[in-house]
């Protein structure tokens, strides 16, 4: 997970704090920001929605991608090298790795992060795109395999599987379904209104809910049956709230880094 690059992935319904904090974090007033809603059915809205969200910024402009074409247009990387924060809006975020993946604009955007050129976020579908094995869907209730659909996502953050709006939309058997098909993985659960912030091996949390970490890495037995529920023994469940501090490489909670002076501005 070293060199993931700066990246604040929320979990849907970011209130003002956390769209404020993408802005500082972007450069604040001196900020040129990107805005890119392809998972979006209304991309006109979308953007304009968070163009007035942004406006403490220097400027702020859509990019807007509908087809692989346009995302390989030559046109696209001076946008993307004059920005200094990149949105990914919510929506449907297979239409994200559909119309992105493989693309120039995928690439130079993994080029940036990874140069510490720009902060990338992205919110709700904008945050199951980060993960290289994305959930893509999945409500039916109880832990099995048909509790949960993914497909391959754009891997800004490997070696993770992320979940959005996640206690308000009671998502824990799918993200526990996740896990046990893919324990090599750790599964984050992002509630709304909540992020977390990383820059390589470790993630913060802001925002007013929680994140939920399982971790099947220490699992003494998992079974998948094709149907019925899944056997998932000895795994890990961490809950964070704003402040805590997890380390992703060690996979464990970073002790003592709790501070509410931060937690109160997040």
């Amino acid at each position: 997970m070293e060199g993931s690059g700066r990246l604040l992935i929320m979990g849907g319904a970011a209130g003002p704090a956390l769209l404020v904090r993408f802005v500082e974090l972007a450069g604040g007033p001196g900020a040129h920001i990107v805005i890119i809603a392809t998972a979006s059915e209304s991309p006109e809205t979308a953007e304009a929605a968070y163009a007035q969200r942004f406006a403490a910024a220097a400027s702020v402009r859509p990019l807007r991608l509908s087809t692989r074409s346009e995302a390989n247009a030559p046109g696209v990387e001076a946008v993307l090298r004059a920005a200094t924060g990149v949105f990914f809006t919510g929506g449907d975020q297979e239409r994200i790795t559909g119309v992105l993946g493989g693309t120039a604009t995928d690439s130079l955007l993994h080029q940036l992060v990874a140069e510490g050129a720009l902060v990338l976020a992205g919110t709700s579908a904008g945050a199951a795109m980060m993960s290289g094995t994305m959930i893509t869907g999945g409500d039916r209730p109880g832990v099995a395999a048909d509790s949960v659909r993914t497909g391959p996502g754009l891997e800004f953050l490997p070696g993770l599987l992320i979940d959005q709006h996640f206690a308000q939309r009671g998502r824990l058997n799918r993200l526990l379904s996740a896990v046990a098909r893919y324990p090599h993985e750790l599964g984050l659960g992002i509630d709304e209104d909540t992020a977390i912030l990383t820059d390589g091996n470790c993630f913060e949390v802001l925002g007013s809910g929680a994140v939920t970490v399982v971790d099947a890495g220490a699992a003494t037995e998992i079974r998948v049956p094709p149907a019925g529920p899944i056997a998932l023994t000895g795994a890990r469940i961490h809950v964070l709230p704003a402040g805590y501090t997890f380390h992703l490489t060690r996979r464990g909670p970073v002790t003592g880094t709790r501070d509410p002076e931060r937690e109160r501005a997040a």
